[in-house]
């Protein structure tokens, strides 16, 4: 057979593709991670290329699944549907290049979609379900899973099939499960028809399986070297797969025939009717193959493109454990060593090779090539081409730089702050604190100060040299540095003086108003609020002071009665209320007579229109009620509802709006690890991923956001989810911030990907 080549690429995305539809003969569809779907037509002046036609935009977070509509009467040019990571289903009109129908009912990222022979949209998600949609309303919804749905299929013959993160395929009539296929070791990713034969599965297993519909397994197909995302098979019997090991490879009779790397892994690869293969890579690139030769690329963009793979995979290369293009440059040979035997490692060309000084005739002796060994290359860091346990990140503020800070585990802690302090011309005042960052940071915590012994610099204690660090001589666990988050994050400040001037100010209003007046507080009611706040402002005298029935109950009334446009100063102070052990018992207390005041307040600030003052004031005030553990069961019973409201106020969001709701979740993380809740659990790491992913987001609510994901993922239940939906790309991201928190609990995230 003749061999695929480059033939197309299609430049438009801002961040990683993730999907493809082939849209029949109009064109194709790409999804993004930019938030964006993108439809590619025909060039009328060279049938062989693609231009961009249309850009759809209105996900507020990354698109994913993509399917077609054939034109009609209703879609002249036809229709796409598009699902995302902010739970919508769209359908888009590809004439107008608007959304037709919003379809909303998922709480978790929409993770497959397809289009029944009778119109019906049918979609799969992370949060275990399966909807028909009809005219933009669903009609049927059942829990497909026990965990994550990840894709859905229907064949022209009507079977429909699910695949699971519990790594089964599931066979469907209606809500009725047929058949269940087992076989898969992981989660299986996507599904495919292979006409007159089957389904084909992809699976985080790194296997291909090709399936009788009757659910007996046909044929493995093995060669990926990482988790597979995609498979699609073509008329001629050909089946293509994409993967996070960056190759596109081409099956023939359950043998790889071709494998074609790409610079970075393949979210999806689709077949054209001619036999071209698009694939969707997430370096934002969308590439078609072909083997026609009248199709390839020219010769100097498929050059290009070798150098761009070659440049790509120089980056990646490791020798030794190390980072090839870390590694300093012959130049570093200039410098002489510190000790005789001492060990330099330099890039030369494309390979590493290892120098030792030799004291006596003070000169670099090359010993040879670096390679790596079974297991190399999880092994240790690289500073100045030299390989340690540890490279620390040390910032010392003020508008310094990051510093480096190298150590081994078996050398001594003071030698090293010493040396290192005198190398970055820091006051050695720092001393005892750079000893304490090395030990704490290596996971040695449990040395034995010597209380005889005095910093000649500081005058303080240390430990002592060469103390174990542990008495079973295991390896130290990982040190987090931001994970996980322990205790509640409360708004406890406020401005009781503008507070009460606004209530004052909208009761007068009240009162001149002939309609509205019976609204109006007494002046009595008036003059007990100065005494609440009095109570509510003298904080270390909470274990003492008490609050009455009746200030809990003039509280109701004005959130009942007043206006929605009046409401927002008695949220806010309704949120110091039940900062107060009597405020919190008061409110639990009116709620279990079934007067649920808070949940009526919060329905009523969340539905439309929405007053960004009020938005922003129950946010804060359902935030502080985490602080009373009295209220943490209202918190569990209404959490999907609460998530759920807010999420979709979301473009009516101030500043402040975005990082109190990232406070919420965040407060929820815990709340909902402490309690083992798996279902709340990855509602919370849906909507924290979204804060996350977003890059107008500041930098206080993206931490927030991000230590919600870590601490979920090392404490709770759903890393295996998190996983699923590319948390490894969000730490990387996050990795690469101005912002030294928002870099560091990425590092975080991404260590519990390994």
């Amino acid at each position: 057979m003749a061999e695929y080549r480059l033939g197309l690429q299609l430049h438009g995305h801002a961040d990683d593709v993730r999907g493809i539809c082939v849209c029949g003969d109009a064109g194709i569809a790409t999804s993004s991670r930019d938030r964006t779907v993108k439809f590619w037509t025909r060039n009328p002046e060279k049938e062989s290329e693609y231009v961009l036609s249309k850009t759809l935009a209105g996900h507020s977070s990354f698109v994913g699944p993509l399917a077609w509509i054939p034109p009609s009467d209703r879609f002249p040019e036809g229709g796409i549907v598009s699902g995302g990571m902010d739970t919508f289903v769209f359908l888009w009109d590809l004439q107008k290049g608007e959304v037709v129908e919003t379809m909303k009912g998922h709480n978790s990222q929409v993770t497959g979609l397809a289009v029944d022979t009778n119109g019906d949209i049918i979609s799969s998600s992370m949060d275990c379900t399966v909807r028909r949609w009809r005219n933009g309303s669903a009609i049927e919804v059942w829990e497909a899973h026990k965990v994550a749905v990840q894709t859905v299929l229907k064949l022209p013959t009507g079977e429909l099939f699910t695949g699971s993160s519990d790594s089964t395929i599931k066979l469907w009539k209606g809500r009725t499960c047929l058949q269940t296929f087992s076989g898969h070791a992981d989660t299986v990713r996507c599904l495919a028809s292979m006409p007159g034969l089957g389904i084909l599965s992809a699976s985080h297993d790194s296997t291909i399986k090709l399936w009788a519909l009757t659910g007996q397994p046909l044929l493995d197909m093995i060669g990926h070297s990482s988790l597979v995302y995609s498979v699609d098979a073509h008329s001629s019997g050909l089946i293509a797969s994409g993967s996070e090991d960056r190759s596109l490879k081409i099956w023939k009779d359950g043998v790889c025939i071709q494998s074609i790397e790409h610079p970075g892994c393949i979210w999806d690869a689709k077949f054209l009717g001619n036999g071209d293969i698009v694939t969707a890579c997430s370096d934002g690139t969308t590439r078609i193959w072909t083997a026609d030769s009248s199709r390839f690329c020219s010769d100097e963009e498929l050059a290009a493109y070798t150098d761009l793979i070659s440049q790509y995979t120089l980056s990646r290369k490791t020798v030794g454990g190390l980072k090839l293009m870390d590694l300093p440059g012959v130049e570093a040979l200039q410098v002489p060593g510190n000790s005789d035997g001492q060990t330099l490692i330099v890039r030369e060309g494309d390979n590493g090779v290892a120098y030792s000084w030799n004291s006596a005739e003070l000169k670099w002796d090359k010993i040879g090539e670096v390679v790596d060994g079974p297991g190399d290359a999880a092994q240790g860091q690289v500073h100045d081409g030299v390989r340690y346990d540890f490279v620390f990140n040390v910032d010392i503020g003020d508008g310094e730089p990051i510093r480096k800070l190298p150590y081994n585990r078996s050398d001594d802690a003071y030698t090293v702050a010493d040396k290192w302090l005198l190398k970055e011309n820091l006051p050695l005042t720092y001393r005892q604190q750079v000893v304490e960052f090395i030990l704490q940071n290596s996971g040695q915590n449990n040395f034995v100060p010597d209380p005889s012994f005095r910093d000649p610099y500081t005058g303080a204690n240390a430990y002592v040299p060469g103390q174990p660090s542990s008495s079973n001589g295991n390896a130290p666990k990982p040190i987090f540095k931001h994970i996980p988050k322990s205790g509640m994050l409360l708004f406890e400040t406020a401005q009781f003086d503008g507070i009460l001037k606004k209530v004052t100010e909208f009761n007068a209003r009240l009162s001149s108003d002939s309609e509205q007046k019976q609204l109006s507080l007494l002046e009595t009611e008036m003059s007990r609020l100065p005494a609440i706040v009095k109570v509510l402002k003298e904080t270390s005298f909470y274990h003492i002071s008490k609050l009455a029935d009746a200030d809990m109950a003039l509280l109701v009334k004005i959130l009942k009665s007043w206006p929605p446009q009046m409401m927002f100063p008695v949220i806010d102070f309704l949120r110091m209320f039940v900062l107060h052990p009597d405020g919190a018992a008061l409110l639990l207390k009116t709620i279990e007579t079934g007067n649920d005041i808070l949940l009526e307040t919060f329905r009523k600030a969340v539905a439309p229109p929405v007053q960004p003052a009020n938005l922003l004031t129950v946010l804060k005030a359902v935030t502080n009620l985490f602080d009373n553990s009295c209220l943490h069961q209202w918190l569990r019973i209404h959490c999907a509802e609460i998530i759920d409201s807010l999420s979709n106020c979301k473009s009516s969001f101030s500043k402040n709006a975005h990082l109190a709701y990232a406070t919420l979740l965040l407060n929820y993380a815990v709340l909902s690890i402490e309690s083992k809740e798996e279902q709340s659990q990855a509602q919370i790491l849906s909507a924290a991923l979204e804060i996350a992913e977003d890059d107008t987001q500041d930098f206080d609510s993206k931490y927030r956001a991000l230590v919600a994901i870590g601490s979920l993922m090392l404490k709770g239940l759903v890393k295996s989810l998190a996983l699923d939906l590319d948390v490894k790309s969000v730490a990387s991201s996050a990795k690469s911030s101005m912002d030294t928190k928002v870099a560091e609990v990425g590092g975080d995230i991404e260590s519990l990907t390994r």
